[in-house]
């Protein structure tokens, strides 16, 4: 059961991450001179996501033995 979490903690995170460079890319069409600032807040916000992802992945694998 473990597995299946951990699996769904990554998928998860992988969607989240497309969504967020997918409305990153929009934005910077929208606005190009916003770039430096989009990319910074995309990069944050997709690290946060990773972390998470990392975490519940180790836990759902812990949960295991």
């Amino acid at each position: 059961m473990g597995a299946i979490g951990a699996g769904m903690a990554v998928l998860g995170a992988g969607l989240g991450i497309g969504l967020i460079g997918k409305s990153a890319t929009e934005s910077i069409a929208r606005q190009p001179e916003a770039a430096g600032k989009i990319q910074t807040a995309m990069i944050i916000a997709a690290a946060l996501i990773e972390g998470v992802a990392l975490f519940a992945a180790v836990i759902g694998f812990l949960s295991i033995g």
